[in-house]
């Protein structure tokens, strides 16, 4: 079956692809496996340059790269334009720093000298999804490359252009040639790509679904894994927060990619003394987002990246209204083409409701009023998943202590929950393993070994 890039405004298609067969997808891994053993002779200052390169291909190209992010899932340009900014800076970020972040380390044993060196592994593999499609690949890329690994990218069907560019990239930034490559595949052929003896590693940011089948496949073939997967994350309101910063960042944290983030805020939950004050404002600034042609750099929400998930995030909302939650806003599928779903608030959300218990991919919002503190941490811990969190206080010190009690792996205190190359970044609970970014993602794909010298 062809790979179809699909435009979610208007719902024509643009290109169609046929997919690599299987005799191509062992050809091309023999390819990066026999650039595996040149890469992982050079040292880090080639590395960085060649990742310098690659960042300044990036900037030199970020208005094209926008642009195909707006075509081919309906990112608005100026995200796409500042995604591209952000990748740009993850590989400058790696280029000055991965030396440092893998020197050897000494220890004391009884042997004469001994430390810890870090070495790299070989071909890992990414499945990559479609939300972010040029920082996803560039933040597994970067570390695993800098650290003398090469990689091989399986992406989400509906971005080939994107898959395609990004491989031609490494290329144009003088890389040594295969040392990156994209399979174009699909999801029934990354199997066999995981059992081949010559792919050593596995990560995968996506759904928990498409999570538990890569990872069962990796442990089969006992292979190192990092997990990026689903989030429903707590955005909490006490009764002393600054309310105007916290609804400004509140709306952006929802709305951002036109609310397929997977560490976009999605349960808004505000103690009872400040949620009417909140809610009215939340509501007021949603419906004045502008919702439109990614192209037009005045939107601010696209279109859902498929209909098939703008028709899923849809019928999540109409079982929470048929559950007893009320609709503040939106929940209504425009008319004419494309994907559209519009900024939707939801309230009256109780357990048991899809809006409560499931995360949606999409620009709805989940507002949530509760008693107090105590209850407020109940509910941002009431969730089988734990990527990230934010709670809103006027004081930084009580702010401190409620984060470290959220079950997550990132808790901003009076910020907008985000990813940022110097910090690590992952999930607990259904949210995954792993991390990425910072010294934590380069060390993630390395073999950590031990030498004892006498």
């Amino acid at each position: 079956m062809a790979i179809e890039a699909l435009n979610p405004t208007t719902g024509e298609v643009i290109r169609q692809f046929e997919p690599h067969t299987n005799d191509e997808v062992r050809q091309i891994l023999g390819a990066v496996d026999a650039a595996y053993l040149v890469w992982k002779e050079t040292t880090f200052a080639e590395r960085g340059d060649r990742m310098r390169a690659l960042a300044e291909q990036l900037r030199n190209k970020r208005w094209a790269f926008a642009r195909m992010m707006a075509d081919e899932m309906g990112k608005p340009v100026t995200g796409g334009l500042a995604e591209i900014e952000k990748c740009a800076q993850v590989c400058e970020f790696y280029a000055d720093r991965a030396e440092g972040f893998l020197s050897d380390e000494l220890l004391e044993s009884d042997a004469g000298k001994s430390y810890v060196c870090y070495r790299p592994l070989g071909i890992v593999l990414a499945v990559m999804p479609w939300n972010f499609p040029f920082w996803q690949v560039l933040r597994f890329a970067a570390p695993a490359l800098m650290a003398g690994n090469v990689g091989v990218l399986k992406h989400a069907s509906n971005v080939p252009h994107c898959a395609l560019a990004i491989e031609d990239l490494f290329v144009e930034a003088g890389f040594p040639e295969n040392v990156f490559r994209t399979l174009l595949i699909g999801a029934s052929q990354v199997d066999p790509v995981i059992e081949d003896p010559r792919v050593k590693a596995v990560t995968l940011t996506g759904s928990e679904n498409a999570g538990r089948r890569v990872a069962a496949k990796a442990g089969e073939m006992l292979k190192k894994t990092v997990m990026e997967l689903g989030g429903s994350d707590p955005y909490v309101v006490l009764e002393d927060a600054d309310l105007d910063a916290a609804v400004e960042t509140a709306v952006i944290a929802r709305t951002i990619n036109s609310g397929q983030s997977c560490i976009a805020a999605k349960r808004f939950i505000v103690v009872n003394s400040v949620y009417e004050q909140f809610l009215q404002a939340f509501v007021d600034r949603m419906a004045a987002l502008k919702m439109g042609d990614p192209l037009d750099e005045t939107v601010q929400v696209g279109p859902q990246a498929r209909q098939d998930l703008r028709d899923e995030l849809h019928g999540q909302v109409m079982a929470s209204i048929e559950k007893g939650a009320t609709l503040a806003l939106g929940g209504t599928i425009p008319e004419g083409s494309g994907s559209f779903y519009p900024p939707t608030v939801l309230t009256g959300v109780k357990p048991g409701m899809p809006a409560y218990d499931e995360e949606l991919f999409g620009p709805v919002a989940s507002v949530i009023r509760v008693a107090d503190e105590t209850e407020a941490l109940q509910v941002a811990n009431d969730t089988l998943y734990g990527l990230g969190g934010s709670v809103w206080t006027c004081d930084p010190a009580r702010g401190e202590r409620f984060a470290g009690q959220i079950e997550s792996g990132a808790v901003f205190v009076n910020g907008m929950t985000k990813s940022d190359p110097r910090l690590p970044f992952g999930g607990i609970k259904l949210s995954g393993f792993g991390r990425e970014l910072s010294w934590h993602g380069i060390r993630e794909f390395v073999n950590a070994q031990t030498v004892w010298v006498r």
